[in-house]
């Protein structure tokens, strides 16, 4: 019975620490326009963070009436902290959206105001 012993190279991966929310959920007066904004028109709100994210602006009016879970305001809040490499779980994301839908997308919309890059186009000058 002869053993051969054979090396593999190994392959070390690293991962980023999760961050936390710039803001909490409850936040809200920490940037009062979002807050107006989510408290007056909510459904708006959630249209501005779905474009801002780059998917549909329509994508939250989708849903129709909510049954439990928003389905565009968790799916949102899930892509939106794992592409951030937000710390969290499904469980604390459908808690935040069925306790409090509303503190939830002004929180999504203050983390991508904070992320979002401005876009300048400069033409230049004819001569």
């Amino acid at each position: 019975a002869d053993l051969t012993t054979v090396s593999l190279p190994q392959t070390i991966i690293r991962m980023a620490a999760l961050k936390n929310w710039k803001s909490s959920l409850f936040d809200c007066f920490e940037d009062v326009n979002t807050c107006c904004y989510g408290f007056w028109c909510c459904p708006c709100l959630a249209c501005t963070v779905s474009g801002r994210f780059g998917e549909n602006y329509c994508l939250p009016l989708s849903c129709g009436v909510p049954l439990f879970v928003p389905p565009a305001a968790l799916s949102m809040r899930a892509s939106i902290r794992n592409k951030r490499g937000i710390a969290g779980s499904l469980c604390k994301d459908i808690l935040a959206s069925c306790c409090c839908v509303w503190c939830s997308w002004c929180q999504m919309h203050r983390e991508l105001k904070e992320h979002t890059p401005v876009v300048v186009v400069m033409q230049q000058p004819v001569t």
